[in-house]
């Protein structure tokens, strides 16, 4: 037996390697330990601005132009609004900002104004994140039908309360509805968390994960990150990094394609006020970060979208004046001008607009949304708008 002994202990030697029992040593660090010195070490490719987060919603899509609810129906976007994304994306590109990660939904007009934007940088090496938790609210039964019928049908406060309250969803939707998620490959994984229906509150919900479990521990580790969304997902992350009061978010609209951009403390992730004033913006009332393309814009962009949608003594479409490029191209050389400290000291130029967002998220569900674009189908025709039924009090 102590012949057989030998052989086995010049074999373990032989390879470099001692028997558990016998090795002395002991690393210094766990693999856990050192993942989190990994972490502090990060640095962010963002050394000319102070901003860590933006928000950018997308450009205009085809249903934008036709003035329809749109939720989770995967509508292109038109040629004004890949023009819209372009600008959208100078204003980052001369604010000087540089992301280290982009977030986005799982839904193409969102997903391709963040790769125009991601040009514009010349930053299109950066990770891209997409999420079903930042797709669109799903607006139910409404969804495919025109906005302003809608109103004509149920009046102003009901539609507004459907649009922009906290916790009144619209009237849910049907599984035979034609524009159902359901029929969607993208979420064949996931039938299960499809909603009929949400109000802000239920967006909230879920985008509240993702901020939790993605967006913020980038931020703590130093991340400078873009969120491209939609008008209600991005709502709901500002509700609660405001904190906007459940009463007041009705009166919170976003314009497209014009970046919103924050300064955070990196530890608590508090909003940094970096305004002139130290106030809010003139544009909503609500909001302390930065409107790169100036408040005042903000302001003409939001009060089109009213009228689009309430005002029913305006008959024709006001998205659809066709693509000034003059206009554009003018609107981005007069952007108003804000010089700020960074934090080596330097002065810095902020024009334009941005979005923000933070780490990755693997899904449950297994989406892996790589060639979405690529694989959509024709969006059908629109719905007759049904007899109006009065939602339960």
């Amino acid at each position: 037996m102590a012949s057989l002994a030998a052989p086995r202990t010049l074999i373990f030697r032989s390879r470099g390697v001692l028997p558990r029992r016998l090795s002395s040593h002991r690393p210094s660090f766990t693999r856990s330990s050192l993942f989190h010195q990994q972490e502090r070490a990060f640095t962010s490719l963002n050394q000319s601005t102070p901003f860590q987060l933006c928000f950018l919603r997308h450009g205009q899509s085809t249903w934008n132009r036709d003035n329809r609810f749109i939720g989770w129906t995967d509508t292109p976007l038109t040629d004004q609004g890949v023009l819209e994304a372009k600008v959208a994306g100078q204003m980052l590109a001369r604010s000087r900002i540089q992301f280290d990660e982009v977030h986005t939904s799982l839904l193409r007009r969102s997903i391709r104004t963040a790769n125009i934007a991601l040009m514009e940088l010349q930053q299109e090496y950066i990770p891209v994140h997409k999420s079903w938790r930042l797709n669109e609210r799903n607006y139910g039964d409404l969804v495919g039908k025109n906005k302003k019928q809608v109103v004509k049908a149920f009046g102003v406060d009901q539609v507004k309360r459907w649009r922009r309250s906290y916790d009144e969803p619209p009237p849910p939707m049907q599984d035979d509805h034609p524009y159902h998620p359901a029929k969607d490959p993208r979420y064949r994984n996931m039938l299960h968390k499809i909603p009929k229906s949400e109000s802000l509150q239920c967006t909230m919900e879920r985008s509240r994960v993702y901020w939790d479990n993605v967006l913020a521990p980038a931020l703590r580790q130093g991340k400078t990150v873009l969120v491209v969304g939609h008008e209600n997902n991005l709502r709901s992350l500002l509700m609660r990094l405001e904190g906007i009061a459940p009463h007041d978010i009705i009166n919170l609209s976003l314009p497209r394609a014009v970046p919103l951009a924050y300064r955070l403390d990196p530890h608590t992730l508090e909003i940094i006020n970096g305004r002139a004033d130290g106030g809010r913006d003139e544009a909503t009332g609500f909001l302390r970060g930065e409107w790169l393309g100036g408040d005042e814009a903000v302001s003409e962009i939001l009060e089109r979208d009213h009228k689009q949608v309430y005002d029913t003594s305006v008959t024709r479409n006001l998205e659809k004046n066709g693509v000034d490029v003059d206009q554009l191209n003018d609107w981005q050389a007069v952007l108003p001008e804000a010089k700020a400290k960074a934090g080596g000291g330097a002065d810095v130029l902020f024009t334009g607009t941005a979005a923000v967002t933070s780490s990755s998220l693997v899904e449950p569900c297994g989406v892996v949304p790589s060639a979405v674009e690529q694989q959509q189908q024709p969006i059908p025709p629109p719905p007759v708008l049904a007899t109006p039924r009065r939602a339960a009090a």
